[in-house]
């Protein structure tokens, strides 16, 4: 897929980043160069090799999936500014 200076002013107005005409050619250009090199990655053998998240081995820490009672309504809302009937209280944004 090759990319013209028409397609490249279309990308920018969609990206809204101005671009200069006499640039459009330049940018063309380097957009090709990238997309043939992701193009390339698609010829990589791939089989076998497991998904990753990061590139560094890591396991995350999981605690334990125990319902907890959390009746402490007097403690959660012990900073809120004017709790109500025990809910927070927020003023109103929409008019």
């Amino acid at each position: 897929m090759a990319l013209d200076s028409n397609t490249v002013k279309k990308i920018a107005f969609l990206a809204r980043i101005k671009v200069p005409d006499s640039d459009l050619g330049g940018l063309a250009n380097e957009l090709n160069n990238i997309i043939g090199w992701v193009e390339q990655l698609g010829e990589v053998n791939t089989e076998g090799v497991e998904p990753m998240t990061s590139v560094a081995e890591m396991s995350l820490y999981k605690r334990a999936d125990e319902v907890t009672d959390g009746a402490y309504p007097e403690r959660v809302l012990a900073n809120a500014p004017e709790p109500e009937k025990g809910f927070y209280t927020v003023p109103k944004v929409v008019e």
